[in-house]
């Protein structure tokens, strides 16, 4: 027979796993929707950026017209954004092409001086020169939150509780090697 003092130990026991297991569990939870939030605020940016890159391609077409491959490039990747849609992984690596296209735009608009006294386009590149620096501080933020949610799902014994809720990893935002690089313009 079973004492009394071995069916309490036994309950302290399954206390503390469904105290440990509730624990890992709302602390999953609660990463999951630090990095939902961390998402949005990257995404807010973006679209951000989204909405200013039409005014910006047409103020640049203005003085450039024969840099029809630039400005198709920028449409395209721009519209590669919209396909892509609310999938974390697709955006970052639409974006991340689009950030590229950006820069080939600028590489042109710096061989037009009139361009580059163009008031109009000095507003546009400077909203999207500070909209760059938000998505970049967003983007920290984001990843930030990925790892903090990642390292968790990972560790050893967390890892059994979030395969079984069905917890995964997130993708950083890491720039492409494209966007990082430096267009080369010619004429």
């Amino acid at each position: 027979m079973v004492s009394m003092t071995a069916i309490i130990i036994i309950l302290v026991i399954a206390v503390l796993i469904a105290l440990w297991l509730m624990g890992t569990y709302n602390g999953l939870v609660r990463l999951r929707n630090m990095k939902d939030e961390a998402w949005s605020g990257v995404d807010v940016q973006l679209k951000r950026r989204f909405d200013l890159i039409p005014n910006l391609v047409e103020t640049v077409k203005g003085y450039a017209a024969h840099e029809k491959e630039t400005f198709e490039n920028v449409t395209a990747s721009r519209a590669a954004v919209a396909q892509a849609g609310d999938d974390p992984a697709a955006r970052m690596q639409a974006e991340n092409a689009l950030t590229g296209t950006l820069r080939s735009l600028f590489a042109v608009a710096e061989n037009y001086p009139d361009l580059k006294a163009n008031q109009n386009f000095l507003q546009l590149q400077s909203q999207l020169t500070g909209l760059e620096e938000e998505i970049q501080t967003a983007r920290v933020t984001y990843n930030g939150t990925v790892r903090d949610l990642n390292t968790t799902i990972q560790r050893f014994p967390a890892v059994l509780v979030a395969r079984q809720m069905g917890f995964k990893e997130a993708p950083f935002f890491e720039a492409e090697e494209e966007a990082r690089s430096v267009p080369k313009v010619k004429f």
